[in-house]
């Protein structure tokens, strides 16, 4: 048995829900999303309340059970307020400006890096941290992660762009040469 799948989910008043043959349409207050419904689901909606069953009890089938439930949870919290992810700019030098609907940045290159923000996608900058916000959490996870490649954390001097939570682990540096006992 899926452990996730099982969990129904309550639908607020704010939402409202279609269920098609192959997706399930959210719309709120940040606009529409569809989670789509994978093979040997079925979705039920009654008195608000989502729920999901399965049709055979394959292993395929289990695991997808419990994938359209969490997917169809994340387009409903997507509808009702964004997701955030906050990154951060740490180097000398280092630092990002938000320009319309893109972000240069000044990592260490011998030019800026302009990257672009997909539709849907927000961020904006605050000192040294981009916080990229909107209400699809796999795009704003997908951009946020494109974000980060872009001048990844090196481990000698913790320099280039992490998330905000994340632990760089450092090396040591050279030892000094002639160093003798």
């Amino acid at each position: 048995m899926s452990k996730v799948g099982k969990q129904s989910i309550n639908i607020p008043e704010s939402v409202k829900i279609e269920i098609g043959e192959k997706t399930i349409k959210f719309t709120g207050k940040n606009g529409s999303l569809e989670a789509p419904i994978l093979s040997g689901v079925k979705p039920k909606f009654e008195d608000n309340i989502l729920s999901f069953e399965i049709e055979d009890d394959s292993k395929q089938t289990r695991s997808n059970w419990g994938t359209s439930r969490a997917l169809s949870n994340n387009a409903l919290l997507g509808v009702q307020e964004d997701f955030i992810k906050e990154l951060k700019v740490e180097g000398v030098g280092y630092r990002a400006a938000v320009e319309g609907n893109s972000i240069t940045f000044n990592v260490g290159y011998s030019h800026p890096v302009k990257f672009d923000l997909p539709e849907g996608v927000t961020a904006f900058v605050e000192k040294n941290i981009i916080k990229v916000s909107g209400a699809d959490k796999r795009a704003v996870g997908e951009t946020a992660a494109k974000m980060r490649a872009i001048r990844k954390p090196e481990p000698y001097k913790g320099t280039g762009i992490m998330y905000v939570d994340e632990v760089i682990r450092r090396k040591a540096g050279k030892k000094v040469a002639g160093a003798s006992e």
